[in-house]
């Protein structure tokens, strides 16, 4: 259905298939023709079994150049794909564990609020690395003797 109703409004960036498919309706109506109506199913109706098979025998001629967006948006998938692969091979990484996912993180509107989520989320806290700037001692834990980190506290 939404197919009928793309070809109905102009607009700027309108994808080229749909922007040819819609001249050729306009030409067609201005000579008094209307050929679209929506069916539910059109399986098992002689009429459009040989519709479909004349556009399949006609589509092999006639190749159409695919926009810009169309591959842009393919690769972008593709490419986000294989970086999720990549990453969820990296299990012994410890960022691994806390983002599993590549997508982004929501940002938070105040950034001072922003890099403190993060860095609990990543574990780097002053209280958790305060020894590596002063070359003190790791913090351990009073009760069970465990190095403190952001999940143990």
């Amino acid at each position: 259905m939404s197919s009928l109703k793309a070809p109905s409004h102009y607009y700027n960036r309108m994808h080229p298939v749909a922007f040819e498919i819609l001249s050729v309706l306009q030409f067609l109506r201005n000579e008094g023709l209307n050929i679209f109506c929506w069916v539910p199913s059109h399986v098992g109706i002689s009429g459009n079994e040989i519709a479909d098979s004349i556009a399949k025998f006609a589509s092999a001629f006639q190749s159409q150049d695919i926009p810009h967006s169309d591959i842009k948006k393919s690769l972008v998938s593709h490419l986000h794909i294989t970086w999720q692969k990549n990453w969820d091979l990296q299990i012994k990484n410890k960022l691994h564990f806390v983002k599993p996912f590549i997508d982004m993180w929501l940002v938070l509107p105040i950034r001072e609020l922003d890099v403190k989520l993060t860095r609990l989320r990543i574990g780097h806290t002053r209280f958790t690395h305060k020894h590596l700037l002063f070359d003190e001692r790791v913090p351990v834990c009073p009760t069970c003797h465990a190095h403190f980190t952001v999940n143990h506290i």
